[in-house]
């Protein structure tokens, strides 16, 4: 292993060639064989599925180097799992669970080099998609699919420690009910993006989406689900099932009751209740909780108590717990850890 020759400490949040990825199709009915490729170029003809009707899903996850040398992925099975689940709500032939663990394992293998060190704060980031790759001209499922996995050495997404943020109600909508919100298609992404783009227009860093039907109960943002403090120091989930359900939501809750022992309370959220939190967070992958300091309500302003100079105790003992689990400080429950290189 004779690891790359860059600023680890200050390689940002981007996308960087490395040297392979994974590649597998499907065709006649059956997943072929697969492998690795360097070739990162995606070949298509003009009426392939996923350009005409967007036939998509796909993952993100992170590698990261422990102190001892070796290389963990955080709960790779959770991702298989979703996608598998994701893959069939969009009428697409699902990658075998243990196949899709098996690229991930031997991609970030190939790409040794790419990993950060420990202590840098960076990571592998993970992209596991599968879009339908068969021409298509009527609307239908495609008969042609392809499964792909690539990596990229990211920094923190938020250098020097998350500072709070302020987000704004949209005005559109994420996900209807019975839609498409509680899985992890691009569609929903690509939705969003106009949305998206208001918001930072406006000077804010993300969109709080109310739910389609009545617009009176929290929904998540456009990349991330919402967490919320009370003034119990109880965490409340919002409940819903036009939400993503987010893996590290899911840890998180875990984390709460079982490292914390704090009390959790996973239910509907009514948007009217917000004045009434202590503490507000966003989680994902990329940033495990981005704290929120302020919520605009077309002019109405709700400010967390947290404040916009750092995250809450909560807030940022869940950040804290959960970054140390990963990083292997601090004994992850079982399963959660998959050793990818010894």
């Amino acid at each position: 292993m004779a690891r790359k020759d860059l600023d680890w400490e200050n390689i940002g949040f981007a996308y960087r060639k490395t040297d392979m990825r994974y590649r597998s199709n499907y065709r006649d009915g059956a997943w072929d064989e697969g492998g690795l490729t360097p070739d990162a170029d995606v070949v298509l003809n003009e009426s392939a599925g996923i350009l005409q009707y967007c036939q998509q899903v796909f993952e993100g996850l992170k590698a990261y180097t422990w102190e001892d040398g070796s290389v963990v992925c955080f709960r790779p099975d959770l991702n298989a799992e979703r996608m598998y689940h994701s893959a069939e709500w969009m009428e697409m032939p699902p990658f075998p669970k243990e196949r899709f663990l098996s690229a991930v394992d031997a991609v970030v293998r190939a790409n040794a080099d790419w990993i950060p060190p420990y202590g840098s704060g960076a990571s592998l980031y993970i992209r596991p998609y599968e879009f339908a790759s068969g021409i298509v001209i009527g609307v239908k499922p495609a008969e042609e699919y392809q499964f792909r996995t690539f990596t990229t050495p990211v920094g923190p997404y938020y250098k020097g420690g998350a500072t709070p943020i302020s987000i704004q109600v949209s005005d559109f909508d994420r996900a209807a009910p019975h839609g498409t919100g509680a899985i992890k298609a691009g569609l929903n992404y690509a939705m969003s993006l106009h949305a998206s783009v208001i918001a930072h227009q406006n000077g804010f860093s993300e969109n709080l989406y109310l739910d389609a039907a009545s617009r009176s109960y929290v929904e998540e943002t456009g990349g991330a689900n919402v967490l919320f403090v009370d003034r119990e120091r109880k965490l409340i989930v919002p409940k819903s099932s036009s939400i993503l359900p987010s893996i590290t939501r899911r840890s998180l809750v875990y984390v709460a009751e079982h490292y914390l022992h704090l009390k959790v309370e996973e239910r509907a959220v009514r948007f009217s209740e917000l004045p009434d939190f202590m503490e507000c967070g966003l989680c994902g992958t990329a940033a495990v909780i981005s704290p929120v300091g302020r919520i605009v309500d077309h002019g109405r302003e709700i400010n967390l108590p947290s404040g916009m100079e750092r995250a809450g105790e909560v807030i940022g003992e869940l950040y804290r717990t959960l970054s140390d689990i990963q990083h292997g400080r601090l004994e992850a429950p079982e399963g959660w850890i998959r050793r990818v290189i010894e």
